[in-house]
């Protein structure tokens, strides 16, 4: 209990400064400087401060100019780079429909001095799956549609026409014009009789 007791008074007693000290002495006892000297530190130390805060900013505002004029460069070269892309989209497609149109002018060309028929057809028929491989290979595939049902997102109703059977009645009966997918998309709809 004593131990505590000691301890008490030399807390209590810590705390309490004596009154006869200066100003100058209670600002050094206080841990502080006097006010004149605070002053100026606080005017240098607030010059310092704002000279460190605009070298920041300017540093700051440089580098948003330097991604800024990154990112119109960006933006102006994908534009450019996208229009070229569309120019040349078909570039592909028509290089490999060359050689066909090749065949069809050589075709031609022995159409107008050939005598056998059958040779002409087996020629028309040589250049015709030519083309169809050709438009294969890149993506296009024809659409079945006789004797399947009616889907409108497939099929376009050229007309209706009475089912020749009770189980064609609500598919395709004909085939006006085929429909093509390209990627398994459809790139024309297949124009079709269906049977009611």
């Amino acid at each position: 209990m004593e131990n505590k007791d000691i301890l008490d008074e030399e807390t209590s007693g810590n705390t309490q400064q004596p009154d006869n000290l200066t100003t100058d002495e209670a600002v050094t006892v206080n841990g502080g400087e006097p006010e004149e000297s605070a002053a100026e530190n606080t005017a240098e130390g607030f010059v310092a401060e704002t000279e460190k805060i605009g070298s920041e900013l300017a540093e700051l505002k440089d580098k948003y100019l330097r991604l800024y004029a990154d990112f119109e460069n960006f933006r102006r070269r994908t534009a450019k780079e996208k229009l070229e892309l569309i120019g040349n989209a078909n570039e592909g497609v028509l290089q490999a429909l060359i050689p066909v149109v090749d065949d069809f002018e050589r075709a031609m060309q022995s159409m107008e001095t050939a005598e056998d028929v059958s040779a002409v057809k087996e020629g028309v028929s040589l250049i015709y799956n030519k083309l169809f491989k050709t438009l294969e290979s890149k993506g296009l595939k024809p659409m079945i549609s006789k004797g399947e049902p009616f889907n409108a997102d497939l099929h376009e109703s050229v007309t209706q026409f009475p089912a020749p059977s009770d189980d064609l009645k609500g598919k395709v009966i004909d085939e006006v014009e085929k429909g093509y997918y390209l990627n398994d998309k459809v790139i024309r709809f297949a124009k079709v009789i269906v049977g009611s």
